[in-house]
């Protein structure tokens, strides 16, 4: 193996072949990027990302899910197991129509409230201190509530096992345990009531309820009862004032009566008023009967006799008409073949004679008799207006007197009608207090509880846990959504714009199941640490190793990356930030283009920390800070340094110097790059980071392109695309990313490696 090889000296003109003045060779302009202030993630699957962030990360899932499932416990298991008793009540409408309760009871008030107010009335009278008092005096509650109102030192006390005598609870506090534990809710659109009541105690939760319960109910019996008392009483005392006043009000009624000589038919109307009212009624009898009469005698005077109604309907008038008609007949038959003397026509001529006086006399008889009837009634009309004028007149004179009578009357039957009124009202109020129906009924009894409802170990346990398991997903998200960093391959060109030349995994990630196609191979790997090709930076080197194939793709994106088939010969490799791999991604690739019997030049650019002379552990007496000051190497000739490794030639950093910058500006620089591209096969720059320091663009300008190293999870796209936009400012050619240590167990694999890997590890 060739160990060195002849680099331009110092002897010789550096400007040769080159003008004075010549400095910087004329790039391509590429188009100018604008700086991205805010980068979005590109719209991707939401779903399939998230699911493949949980599923990298479900070890802190399950993690964080374990310690909400661990939190639950410690608050359950030292809680004090409560028990709840339950009972149910049915509390139905008072029927205020049954026995005229409505009427007796004061204070009904029937429209102003409706059922549903009605029911949380007696739900709060379920509740008031009256009633729960009653309770805890029956089953002295002061005493038996004393350990569940214990301090948390009792409490301690009590669950070592050592006994405490615990002083009984004041009226306050046994009311304060006893409400706090009693729980009364209403079924919706029901009239069932659920009384609840928890206790450390099942069979005081129990006895509880059911004492409240049966209380609630002679509660209700009991003040019902005094209610209808009071009232009877009350109405008692007021129906002995008005019997005494309905007493003398008789008396001074009668009294009057006798006085005054006032005679009455009933209790309503006396004789004089009788007697007016049927003179009245005769009268206006009289009256309607003499218009009638009156009316047809007016008739008759003005109508023809015929033609009225009496002469039409009397059937006498109708027998003669009939008789006239046919003589007449007769008379004119005998008159068309007789003489008028002959017998036969006198004869029937003195007939119709005798018969038209007969009828006239008639009709006659009938007009006298309409006028006599037109009198009649006249004459009794004013009999009876005459008589009716006298007894209004004695009416009159009495008219004080009974007006007076009236009145005393009056007053006499108002106080018969309140004290009839009273006296049922008293019967009734007492018949209501001797009735002890209840409108609530007990659906439910409360029994002693089996099991305690609370804490309820299961259900708690679960919600930790499951709780734990969400905030956990959260969590994770929320940190992977947060992170910034370029984690996967195929989000550097999305965010900067420019190829991903290749992708290097992590030396962990090797040797895990995302790479078990490797894991043959381990063996001779195993022979190769031994022999020193155990560093990362030399991984290149190996055999059956991710790592090395991985720099060879890489490689082979950097060979074809050339326009119209001019590779570059010039590579500077650089980084936005320190420690993000630049310099092993630089060595392995020159061992990647040794391999293939390609003459490669490293140069370690890096002149304030330069390291490839350790990594390759060579000297770094002299290197290019010396050769950019035009200092000879330590042997005569400049030579370039050979390493262990055929093909690869080494110009270490150099001596520290000052003006790092100055001397990368030399003419020096541009000259001595010229000479190496034409010796090399491709010259590979290790360069500093470009965001602390200059060198990186100055090298950039000078090469054939830059290769921007990213690390994975490391290098924020805020800072890639910084350093990636001022290359391109500078007119410099991106050739690509490379990203570095990425780790798939950590950040998952992008759907364009997917295949692959689960590929490698089927075989």
């Amino acid at each position: 193996m060739e160990n060195q090889r002849q680099l331009a000296g110092p002897g010789e003109d550096p400007h040769q072949g080159r003008n004075a003045g010549t400095s910087l060779r004329v790039r391509p302009q590429y188009p100018e990027a604008t700086f991205p202030e805010v980068i979005e993630d590109p719209d991707s699957s939401l779903l399939l990302e998230y699911w493949d962030i949980l599923r990298r990360r479900k070890g802190t899932v399950v993690l964080i899910a374990f310690l909400g499932l661990l939190a639950a416990l410690l608050f359950t298991l030292p809680q004090t197991p409560l028990y709840q008793a339950r009972a149910s009540l049915e509390i139905q409408s008072l029927n205020k129509n049954f026995l005229n309760m409505h009427d007796v009871s004061p204070t009904a008030n029937e429209g102003s409230s409706s059922p549903e107010s009605d029911l949380r009335t007696e739900v709060k009278i379920l509740q008031s201190e009256s009633v729960l008092e009653r309770v805890i005096a029956k089953l002295n509650l002061a005493k038996r509530l004393a350990p569940e109102n214990q301090t948390g030192l009792s409490a301690w006390r009590s669950a070592l096992g050592l006994r405490e005598s615990l002083p009984p609870l004041t009226r306050e506090q046994a009311l304060s345990v006893v409400t706090r534990n009693l729980k009364v809710r209403i079924e919706n659109d029901t009239r069932l009531v659920e009384i609840l009541y928890d206790s450390t105690d099942p069979q005081l939760a129990a006895d509880v309820v059911n004492t409240l319960t049966s209380e609630f109910i002679q509660n209700n019996l009991e003040v019902r009862r005094q209610a209808s008392q009071q009232t009877g009483e009350w109405l008692a005392g007021q129906m002995q004032d008005v019997r005494i006043k309905l007493e003398k009000s008789e008396d001074q009624l009668q009294s009057y009566a006798n006085a005054s000589g006032l005679l009455f038919t009933s209790e309503k109307n006396n004789v004089l008023e009788e007697k007016l009212r049927q003179l009245q009624e005769e009268l206006s009898k009289a009256q309607a009967d003499r218009i009638a009469k009156q009316s047809k005698y007016e008739l008759a005077l003005t109508a023809s006799p015929e033609s009225l109604p009496e002469v039409l309907d009397d059937p006498t008038l109708k027998e003669y008409q009939v008789k006239l008609t046919d003589l007449r007949r007769q008379l004119a038959e005998l008159s068309s073949s007789l003489t008028p003397t002959h017998p036969t026509v006198k004869k029937v001529q003195a007939q119709v004679l005798t018969l038209e006086s007969a009828l006239q006399k008639e009709r006659s008889s009938i007009m006298q008799r309409i006028w006599n009837e037109f009198k009649s009634a006249q004459r009794r009309e004013n009999l009876l207006a005459g008589n009716y004028s006298s007894q209004a007149r004695l009416m009159s004179a009495q008219a004080a007197q009974v007006a007076h009578y009236n009145i005393l009357k009056g007053e006499v039957d108002t106080n018969r009608q309140l004290y009839d009124s009273l006296l049922r009202n008293v019967q009734e109020a007492g018949m209501n207090s001797a009735l002890r129906a209840s409108q609530i009924r007990v659906v439910d009894s409360a029994n002693p509880p089996t099991r305690p409802y609370k804490p309820n170990l299961i259900l708690n346990s679960a919600l930790g846990l499951l709780g734990g398991a969400f905030f956990g997903m959260v969590f994770v998200v929320m940190r992977e959504r947060a992170d910034r960093s370029i984690r996967t391959p195929g989000e550097a060109p999305q965010y900067l714009d420019v190829p991903e030349l290749g992708v290097i995994p992590s030396a962990g990630a090797e040797r895990s199941r995302y790479f078990s196609y490797y894991q043959k191979g381990r063996a001779i790997e195993g022979k190769e640490e031994k022999n020193g090709n155990g560093q990362v930076e030399l991984i290149a080197s190996r055999k059956h190793s991710v790592l090395a194939d991985s720099f060879q793709a890489t490689l082979t994106s950097i060979l074809c990356s050339g326009e119209n088939g001019d590779r570059p010969r010039v590579l500077a490799l650089t980084s936005a930030n320190p420690r993000e791999g630049k310099t092993t991604v630089a060595s392995n690739l020159a061992l990647a283009l040794a391999e293939i019997g390609r003459p490669v030049l490293l140069i370690d650019a890096d002149l304030r920390k330069g390291r490839l002379h350790e990594i390759f552990q060579v000297s770094n007496a002299w290197g290019l800070s010396d050769l950019l000051q035009g200092k000879k190497p330590p042997q005569d000739g400049e030579k370039a340094m050979g390493t262990s490794y055929p093909n690869l030639y080494l110009l270490p950093a150099g001596s520290i110097a000052s003006s790092i910058s100055v001397l990368l500006y030399s003419p020096l620089a541009l000259e001595f790059l010229k000479r190496v591209r034409e010796e090399f096969h491709m010259v590979i720059i290790d360069t500093p980071p470009m965001l602390h320091m200059p060198d990186a663009r100055v090298l950039g300008r000078l090469a054939d392109g830059v290769i921007l190293v990213v690390r994975s999870s490391q290098t924020t796209r805020q800072s890639a695309a910084v350093a990636s936009q001022r290359l391109m400012e500078d007119g410099t050619r991106v050739l690509g990313t490379v990203l570095n240590e990425w780790d798939p167990r950590k950040t998952g694999c992008a759907p364009g490696y997917r295949s692959y890997l689960y590929e490698a590890k089927r075989s």
